[in-house]
């Protein structure tokens, strides 16, 4: 069964950084795309970056562009978001999300999801 957990959340200062977990367990990334989505109070969850199967990477959030990247260990099943210069407007719960092969900035072409690990940016 393919599980998604997510880690590596928490509070941090405006301009701050964190880097964001997704361990998968029950699948291989070298057929699978991983997704970052993140929901903020009141708000749709949104697209924010992606990598595909083959490890392409995908930018689907303009605001994140530059200061987001992504990246993915295929030895340990985990992508990883590396969050820099970070913004009060980046607070959102964030999850990842897998599919096969290709990414897609839709939320609903993604069956299965992690929990969410709670980025808080605040001064």
């Amino acid at each position: 069964q393919l599980q998604l957990v997510e880690s590596g959340g928490g509070l941090v200062q405006p301009g701050g950084s964190l880097r964001l977990s997704c361990a998968g367990s029950g699948f291989t990334l070298q057929n699978t795309a991983i997704g970052w989505f993140r929901q903020a109070p009141g708000k749709e969850r949104e697209g924010v970056s992606c990598i595909t199967d083959s490890g392409g990477s995908l930018h689907y959030a303009d605001s994140v562009k530059g200061r987001f990247t992504i990246s993915r260990d295929i030895a340990k099943s985990t992508v990883y978001l590396q969050l820099n210069s970070l913004k009060p407007e980046d607070t959102a719960v964030y999850f990842c999300a897998a599919r096969r092969f290709s990414c897609s900035s839709y939320r609903y072409d993604y069956k299965y999801w992690g929990q969410g690990t709670q980025v808080t940016v605040s001064s």
